[in-house]
């Protein structure tokens, strides 16, 4: 027999919730097979199985939670019969039997599980919905946030709080109920919460200072239609030439590319730039590792690639740490400056906004311009002023020299 344990799979996960198992017991299992979706503090992740066997017993059912290196379920020697436990997954908790499900949908043969997305999922148990009796909307029948919108508005105005406190937990506060019947309660996520818990010690513990400059960006964007011309069908966008001029200006300024402790400033040799990605429910950063040995092609497929995983919820661990430095951009949503939040355990990230139209002076005579506005925030136990100065100074020339980026 062999233990399946709560894998570690980010670098601040402590516990994991079990959001879904994708076999149950008595199946068979081959290497590479995903056993079960497990969400940590950054995204809901699937745990594919390290060696051959025989599911025999779930050991932590759908919705609880295990601390790592917890058993949560045992694999037998291929032809094995999973013997019965005294706690199968589908009794250990009886209130399970007791939550409604939503009204009006077509039922699936022996109550199998359709396809869902991660962010599905947790609204749906946290409110209380079997996802065996939806219907989705989505590609091949997958259920996703607006399927299970309807289902909670189908059901009535039943409170969104999270289902009654077991006994067990009985020294638990109360769930809050709305103050009135025009508000709606949102339980918060566990992916909501750590990122709350881990951007206030980010302010909290680290003094951001900020320092802010405006760029000429018709070189870069001349720069980028060039480039796309020339690498056709491949397609450069303006935050990967950004990406990269981060990563030219860390390696040429190594004290940006640092981490505080309290004993020791740790100085990156290698330049790993997290670029920040919007998910339903939160934000993922997946990292861009040796951003400065790659070129703007590499880097922007690299991009893509980790972008749509994070949408869909598949990023690896591996994939989401490391990082030594973050750039956050709101440029799309026509954002024209803002300052970004520092990633810990990073000591600066760089928030872009969007490229405007604006009147400049050229030769003692207005015309038309683009301007770009970056802001970078520092941790001041780590990076002094001047110095924070002087990087985002040469970003700011690499910006506008964008040949110097490849060079």
């Amino acid at each position: 027999m062999t233990e399946i344990l709560m894998p570690r799979l980010s670098d601040t996960m402590e516990e994991g919730v079990v959001s879904a198992w994708q076999k149950k017991p008595g199946d068979p299992i081959a290497v590479g097979d995903v056993i079960v979706d497990i969400e940590t503090d950054k995204a809901v992740m699937e745990y594919e199985a390290y060696e051959a066997g025989v599911l025999q017993e779930i050991l932590v059912p759908e919705g609880e939670t295990a601390a790592i290196g917890a058993p949560i379920a045992v694999i037998a020697p291929t032809g094995s019969t999973p013997t019965p436990t005294t706690k199968p997954a589908e009794t250990e908790k009886p209130t399970e039997a007791e939550k409604p499900p939503a009204p009006a949908p077509t039922p699936r043969p022996n109550g199998s599980r359709p396809p869902s997305s991660p962010l599905a999922r947790r609204l749906a148990r946290d409110h209380g919905l079997d996802l065996s009796t939806l219907n989705g909307s989505g590609p091949g029948g997958r259920i996703v946030r607006a399927d299970i919108e309807a289902a909670i508005r189908a059901t009535g105005p039943a409170p969104a709080a999270p289902p009654q406190t077991p006994p067990a937990q009985a020294q638990t506060p109360p769930a809050q109920t709305p103050p009135d019947d025009e508000t709606e309660l949102v339980p918060l996520t566990r992916f909501r919460k750590v990122a709350a818990k881990r951007l206030t010690e980010s302010k909290r513990t680290a003094p951001h200072f900020y320092l802010s400059r405006d760029v000429d960006a018709e070189p870069l964007l001349a720069f980028r239609a060039t480039l796309n011309q020339a690498l056709d069908p491949a397609k450069i966008s303006v935050n990967d030439l950004i990406v990269k001029a981060c990563a030219t200006a860390l390696r040429e300024h190594p004290e940006i590319n640092v981490s505080f402790t309290e004993e020791n400033l740790l100085i990156h040799r290698r330049v790993n730039v997290g670029v920040a990605v919007a998910v339903d429910g939160g934000l993922l950063v997946p990292v861009i590792r040796d951003a400065d040995r790659k070129g703007v092609s590499q880097i922007g497929a690299e991009t893509r690639e980790l972008a749509a995983k994070a949408r869909d919820g598949k990023l690896g661990a591996q994939e989401m740490s490391g990082g030594t430095f973050s750039v956050s951009n709101l440029g799309m949503f026509g954002v024209g400056s803002f300052s970004a939040v520092i990633n810990p355990p990073e000591s600066a990230i760089l928030a872009v906004g969007a490229v405007r139209d604006e009147p400049v002076v050229r030769d003692g005579a207005v015309v038309p311009g683009k301007r770009l506005s970056i802001t970078a925030s520092f941790d001041h136990r780590a990076i002094d002023g001047a110095v924070g100065a002087k990087f985002l100074a040469r970003l700011a020339e690499l910006l506008q020299n964008p040949l110097l980026i490849v060079a």
